[in-house]
C-alpha cells in the first residue's frame, strides 16, 4: 500500500447547491405582478387566475392582488391572484378590538415595626 494518496483527484466536491424551492408568497399575502409565488419541480401547484407558469414550472403573478391557494374537486392545488379591487378589505370584515385597561395594583401595606425586648441574663 502507498503511504501517500497520490496525485489523483480528491474524493470530495460532489455536493450540489440547494435550489431554494418552495412557496415564496403564502395565501392571503399581497403580490405584485411579476412576483414569484412558488418555485417547484413539476406542478405540485397549478396556475389559476392571474398566475403564469414558467418553463421551470415556477408560478408567478400576472396582476397585483392577494394570493389564494385552493384545492379543487380533482384534488389538485391551484394558486390564484385576486386583484385588490375585487378582494374584500379585511378592515370592513372585522372591526378592531380595543383592549380594556388592566386593573391597577393596590399598594402593599407598610410593615409595622416590632418592639424588641431584651432579656437580661
Amino acid at each position: 500500500m502507498a503511504h501517500k494518496k497520490g496525485a489523483g483527484s480528491s474524493r470530495n466536491g460532489r455536493e450540489s447547491h440547494s435550489k431554494r424551492l418552495g412557496i415564496k408568497i403564502f395565501g392571503g399575502q399581497p403580490a405584485i405582478a411579476g412576483n414569484i409565488i412558488v418555485r417547484q419541480r413539476g406542478t405540485q401547484h397549478n396556475p389559476g387566475l392571474n398566475v403564469g407558469l414558467g418553463k421551470d414550472h415556477t408560478l408567478f403573478a400576472l396582476a397585483d392582488g392577494n394570493v389564494v391557494f385552493k384545492k379543487k374537486a380533482d384534488n389538485r392545488s391551484y394558486v390564484s391572484v385576486i386583484p385588490f379591487e375585487t378582494a374584500p378589505v379585511a378592515e370592513d370584515a372585522a372591526p378592531a378590538v380595543v383592549a380594556e385597561e388592566a386593573p391597577k395594583a393596590k399598594k402593599a401595606p407598610k410593615a409595622q415595626k416590632e418592639e424588641t425586648t431584651e432579656v437580661a441574663e
